[in-house]
C-alpha cells in the first residue's frame, strides 16, 4: 500500500516538473519585455578594456539583449587597443549605446573615437569630448612623418564613423584629431557629433525608446521602454589587470620586485625573497607593457639596489645608500614622467619620495646591523657561549648542572657567596675546559 503511494506522488511530481518549469519561464519572459545591459568602463584605455567590451558583447549577444550600454569616462589610452575595440562594437549583433556618464566625465583621445564608434552615443550633462591628438608611447610627440601617417589614419577612421552625421560632425571629428580641440556635450550635439543629452541612465533608455540605428548594415528601431537592466560587472581578473595599468602600482611592483630579488641575491638559500620578487616583476611587466614607460629609467632604479646592496657588503657609512636613494628618485620620475605623457600615465611624485625614504631607512637599518656585526668581536667554540643565558637545572652549591640552550652543561658559580637553586635563571660569565661558570639573573 506504501509503495502504490509513493509510487503515485512520483508520477505526479513528474507531471508538475514540467508545468513549473514553463510557469518560472513565462514568469522570467513576462517581467520585462527586453534586457538593458550595463558596463563601465572608468580609466584609461588598455587591453583589459577591449577584453571587458569583448566578454560584455558575448553576454548580451547570448542574452538577447535589446541593446548593451557602454557607460564611459577615459582620458585616452592605447591607440592599438581603441582599434580593437572599434572593431568588435561595429561587429556587435546587439546595438551598443556609448554613454559618456557621469556629469564631469570625459571621452578623451582614444575615447573620442570610442564613442563615435557607437551605434548611438549620448553625454551626460557637464561632460566633454574630444583632444584625440596622437602622441608617442612615451607620451612625447611623434615625429613629424609618422605623426602625419598617424593623423591621416586616425581621420579617416573618424570620418568613416561619423558619415552618417554629417559634413559639420565630420569636421568637428576630424579637428578633434589634427587640432586636439575638446567640446562640451552641448557642443556635440549641436554640431551632431552625439545623438542626446542624458541626464542619467533612466533618461538615456527614454530617449532611446523607437530611436532607430543601423546594426551590420540593417535598421532596428530600439525598444527600451518597461527594460529590466542588467549590469555586467568586472571579473576579478578584469579588475587584477586594470589595477595592473595603475602606474602607481607599476612603480610600487617594481620596487618590491627589485628590491626582494637583491635581498635574494645577497644572501641566497632562502627562497621566500625570491619568489616574491619575481611575482612582483612579473606583475609590473604587465604593466609596463601596456603604460608608456621610459626604460632608462628602469635602469637607474636598478642601479640604486645595486648601490643600496654593495653599502651592506661593504660599508661605506652611508655614502653608496645616498647615491641609491638619488638614483631610486631619478629613476621613478624618468619611468613614467617624461614630459609631454598624459597625466593618467604619471607616476605621483609624493608617491616616489615616500617610497624612496622607506627603502632609505631600511637598508640604513640594515648597514646599522652590519656595521655593528664588523665590531663585534669574533668568538669560536665554546667561547660563543659567554653571554648567553640559560637556567640551572640542579642546585649549585657550589657546582651542578644547567640547560644553556639545548644543551646541558656541569658549572660552578661564579660567586661562591651566591645561592643558586634549581629552575633559577643563570648567565655564562665564562668558560673553563668543558665546565661553565655561571651567575644568577633576576
Amino acid at each position: 500500500m506504501n509503495i502504490m503511494k509513493i509510487s503515485k506522488s512520483f508520477r505526479l511530481l513528474l507531471l508538475l516538473i514540467p508545468i513549473l518549469i514553463l510557469s518560472w519561464t513565462s514568469a522570467h519572459a513576462q517581467d520585462g519585455l527586453s534586457t538593458i545591459m550595463v558596463m563601465t568602463i572608468d580609466g584609461a584605455i588598455a587591453p583589459a578594456s577591449q577584453q571587458y567590451l569583448e566578454r560584455a558583447v558575448q553576454v548580451a549577444e547570448r542574452s538577447n539583449a535589446e541593446a548593451l550600454i557602454l557607460e564611459l569616462n577615459t582620458p585616452g589610452g592605447s591607440v592599438a587597443t581603441m582599434n580593437e575595440m572599434i572593431q568588435t562594437i561595429r561587429a556587435s549583433r546587439v546595438p551598443i549605446i556609448v554613454y559618456v556618464s557621469p556629469g564631469g566625465a570625459m571621452a578623451a583621445s582614444a575615447g573620442t573615437v570610442i564613442t563615435l564608434a557607437g551605434h548611438a552615443s549620448a553625454m551626460a550633462p557637464e561632460t566633454i569630448i574630444g583632444a584625440a591628438s596622437p602622441i608617442n608611447s612615451d607620451g612625447s610627440d611623434i615625429g613629424e612623418t609618422a605623426k602625419a601617417k598617424e593623423i591621416e589614419a586616425l581621420k579617416a577612421t573618424v570620418r568613416t564613423l561619423t558619415e552618417r552625421r554629417g559634413a559639420e560632425a565630420i569636421a568637428l571629428a576630424e579637428a578633434t584629431i589634427e587640432e586636439a580641440r575638446a567640446v562640451s556635450a552641448k557642443e556635440a550635439l549641436e554640431i551632431g557629433m552625439i545623438d542626446f543629452i542624458a541626464s542619467d541612465l533612466g533618461d538615456l533608455l527614454a530617449q532611446l525608446d523607437g530611436f532607430e540605428v543601423s546594426v551590420l548594415n540593417e535598421s532596428r528601431s530600439l525598444s527600451t521602454a518597461n527594460t529590466r537592466v542588467e549590469d555586467i560587472p568586472l571579473t576579478l581578473i578584469e579588475q587584477l589587470l586594470k589595477m595592473l595599468t595603475d602606474p602607481n602600482i607599476v612603480f610600487i611592483l617594481i620596487a618590491i620586485g627589485t628590491q626582494a630579488i637583491f635581498i635574494e641575491l645577497g644572501s641566497p638559500g632562502g627562497w621566500v625573497a625570491g619568489f616574491i620578487g619575481v611575482i612582483a616583476l612579473a606583475l609590473a611587466t604587465y604593466g609596463m607593457g601596456v603604460l608608456p614607460v621610459n626604460w632608462f629609467g628602469l635602469v637607474f632604479i636598478i642601479v640604486s639596489f645595486v648601490l643600496f646592496i654593495l653599502d651592506v657588503k661593504a660599508p661605506t657609512h652611508g655614502a653608496l645608500t645616498a647615491a641609491g636613494i638619488g638614483s631610486f628618485i631619478v629613476g621613478a620620475l624618468v619611468l613614467f614622467n617624461s614630459p609631454g605623457t598624459a597625466d593618467f600615465a604619471r607616476v605621483s611624485v609624493p608617491l616616489v619620495i615616500a617610497v624612496a625614504l622607506l627603502i632609505a631607512l631600511m637598508f640604513t637599518a640594515i648597514l646599522g646591523f652590519a656595521l655593528r656585526a664588523l665590531k663585534a668581536p669574533i668568538r669560536t667554540g665554546h667561547e660563543s657561549l659567554v653571554g648567553k643565558r640559560g637556567f640551572a637545572k640542579t642546585d649549585l652549591s657550589p657546582d651542578g648542572t644547567v640547560r644553556v640552550g639545548s644543551e646541558l652543561w656541569s658549572a660552578e658559580k661564579a660567586d661562591p657567596s651566591e645561592e643558586i637553586s634549581n629552575g633559577e635563571g643563570i648567565e655564562v660569565v665564562s668558560v673553563e675546559g668543558l665546565r661553565l661558570k655561571v651567575k644568577k639573573i633576576e
